[in-house]
């Protein structure tokens, strides 16, 4: 989950590692480091390093007091989220070898630490660190002692590595070279005219090259003004990379006169929604996956889909299992990706797994993938990042377009991600001859319509925002989400970004599990928000949810509701109602979620807290 930075080239070396820090800190923001390289003319090249737990403007302002006279030829930075070892200090990255002449950071967890820890304290290396990461840095230092060249020593230390990681070297007496390495986690390399980065994240140097190059698994790399970018396997094998090209530009990684990150990102969804739906229908009326390597036999021949993800991307898997119960009649279960290989599932070549990750390199979820393609499994991943480890690993890839997503707290990848599982439904109905192409087309309409209706929705959340602060006015310390059919899983995610923002206990629940037990959580004006189905489309299923805002307000509840225009019967029951555009039930979620997320901001904010960087949380979840 850490941001790391490598650079080689003319520029301020410092200047161009802060910067790349400053755009990745959404990735861990614990603490943060760098190690520089320095060729004073006429005197041997020498290593200096500066890391400060906490923010990355606490590291700034250390290295905002130091001389800049003398520019360093190469460095590397890092923004930890910790894993082995409290934020501090000294558990801040880099970490030295024994003897100071190499410096180390990495993304990722090295399982296999312990031993390795124990074998290098038994030849007398003393730790300054609690952390995994020190123990390749020291294995590094000694086999780069041995010849002098930081690639092969790379080469040597990744094949006794156990785990996921990405590492980023320097050595003091190789001033020009920056070596790097990933294994389950995420590393690229950005080409610029006689300069080149290394990076977890293209955001990093977006602002000084759109030429990248995508490394595959168990690779090394090594960038070096001399001799450019050389890529081999970890058997010491040359190899290569995948180049492209980032098609946003660094407007995108910045907040656009917006207060927050994530404010932005609420305002961008009807556009990221357009373009996850954009294109993904050919001449014949066929719905078009990004990377197909299955035939459409293979989708025929599904007789049972499993949907596997974590946190907010396991709700809009929940949504999906509706659409696409509904629309293909294959019995579909949802999973958290964490616990799926665990309880050892019943799956065979006849299975769909659907990977839902916006990163595309959540651990979890990966190694559920790789538990289901063992047991012959048929996978298709849903991601944001195109060439991420899990869309590489899969059978079929369809990609969102919702572009760099900064806030820890998902909201534009959770739209798109509904967006791309409601194609995914309609794509398996299709291929199997579920639904007439009318019927497909009908849905692809009110798809196409929604990005409007987002838009609609976020144009009218002032009355949202006015309710979340009379909330944080009055002390609330809890808040109830109900919601039945899709509504539940709006609940469930309205709820997760309350507790993520706010630091409030919020919990979701399925409206009718409320007299089962939730219902004693409610007193005297307890906020609860309900996901209020159409009147029109589930007529049953509002009249439940009715019976169930009366249920609470009989004990004292102030109810909020989220429901269709129009809707007289909940406004007559309801303290407060938020109106939404009318919309197909299945469909509903891409509107409802919108002033949940709205909510929370808005009370986050009211109560102070840092709505980009919420504590004890990261944006891309690396590591199991």
């Amino acid at each position: 989950m850490c941001g790391i930075v490598g650079y080689v080239g003319a520029r301020s070396v410092v200047d161009v590692v802060i910067d790349g820090l400053r755009r990745l800190e959404y990735r861990g923001y614990d603490s943060a480091g760098v190690a520089l390289v320095y060729q004073p003319e006429g005197a041997d090249p020498y290593l200096a390093f500066d890391k400060k737990a906490g923010k990355l403007a606490n590291l700034e302002a250390v290295l905002d007091g130091q001389d800049r006279s003398l520019e360093a030829s190469c460095g590397i930075g890092h923004t930890r989220w910790a894993t082995h070892g409290v934020p501090s200090d000294r558990n801040a990255h880099p970490h030295l070898s024994a003897d100071g002449r190499i410096a180390l950071i990495h993304n990722g967890i090295i399982e296999n630490f312990g031993q390795l820890r124990a074998e290098l304290e038994a030849d007398g290396v003393e730790f300054l660190s609690d952390t995994d990461t020190e123990v390749a840095a020291h294995l590094l230092g000694r086999e780069y002692a041995a010849d002098g060249d930081l690639t092969e020593a790379m080469t040597r230390v990744c094949a006794r590595l156990e785990g996921a990681f990405t590492l980023l070297a320097v050595a003091a007496d190789d001033p020009d070279t920056v070596v790097g390495a990933r294994r389950n986690s995420p590393l690229v390399v950005g080409l610029g005219d006689g300069e080149y980065f290394l990076a977890s994240d293209v955001a990093a140097f977006i602002a000084y090259t759109t030429d990248a190059v995508e490394l595959g698994q168990d690779q090394i790399v090594t960038i070096s003004r001399e001799s450019g970018i050389t890529v081999r396997g970890f058997d010491g094998k040359p190899s290569e990379g995948k180049p492209f090209s980032v098609d946003w530009d660094i407007a995108a990684a910045e907040k656009g006169g917006f207060e927050t990150f994530m404010r932005k990102e609420i305002n961008e969804q009807p556009t990221a929604v357009a373009d996850t739906l954009r294109g993904r229908i050919d001449e014949t009326g066929q719905i078009v996956l990004d990377e197909v390597r299955m035939s459409d036999q293979d989708f025929r021949d599904i007789d049972k889909v499993f949907i596997i993800a974590c946190g907010t991307s396991y709700h809009a898997g929940l949504v999906t299992k509706y659409a696409i119960e509904h629309w293909t009649r294959i019995p579909c279960e949802v999973e958290l990706a964490s616990e799926f290989r665990y309880r050892d599932p019943v799956l065979d070549r006849s299975t769909l797994v659907v990977a839902i990750s916006q990163s595309g390199e959540t651990m979890d979820t990966l190694m559920a993938v790789r538990h289901a393609k063992d047991q012959k499994a048929r996978v298709l991943s849903i991601s944001n990042t195109v060439g991420s480890t899990i869309p590489r690993e899969s059978d079929a890839v369809l990609y969102t377009r919702a572009g760099i997503e900064v806030a820890v707290a998902s909201t534009k990848a959770f739209l798109t991600q509904l967006a791309a599982c409601y194609l995914v439904g309609l794509h398996l109905a299709q291929v199997r001859g579920i639904k007439y192409a009318d019927e497909v087309s009908a849905v692809l309409d009110e798809l196409v319509a929604a990005p409007g209706k987002i838009a609609k929705v976020i144009e009218n959340l002032e009355p949202v925002r006015e309710m979340a602060r009379q909330c944080a006015a009055l002390g609330t310390d809890r808040v109830l989400f109900i919601g039945r059919h899709v509504g539940y899983p709006v609940a469930l995610e309205g709820a997760l970004k309350l507790k993520e923002l706010a630091y409030l206990h919020a919990e979701g629940f399925a409206a009718g599990e409320l007299k089962h037990g939730p219902i004693s959580l409610i007193e005297d004006g307890t906020p609860v928000i309900a996901i209020v189905p159409s009147p029109r489309g589930r007529s049953l299923l509002h009249d439940k949810i009715i019976s169930n805002i009366q249920e609470v307000k009989a004990r004292g509840a102030k109810v909020i509701a989220i429901c269709e225009e129009g809707d007289r019967i909940t406004a007559a029951h309801a303290d407060f109602v938020f109106e939404t555009p009318a919309s197909p039930t299945l469909l509903s979620p891409l509107l409802t979620a919108v002033p949940l997320q709205e909510f929370a901001a808005e009370l986050a904010t009211a109560l102070g807290r840092d709505i980009d960087q919420p504590r004890n949380l990261a944006k891309s979840v690396t590591v199991e």
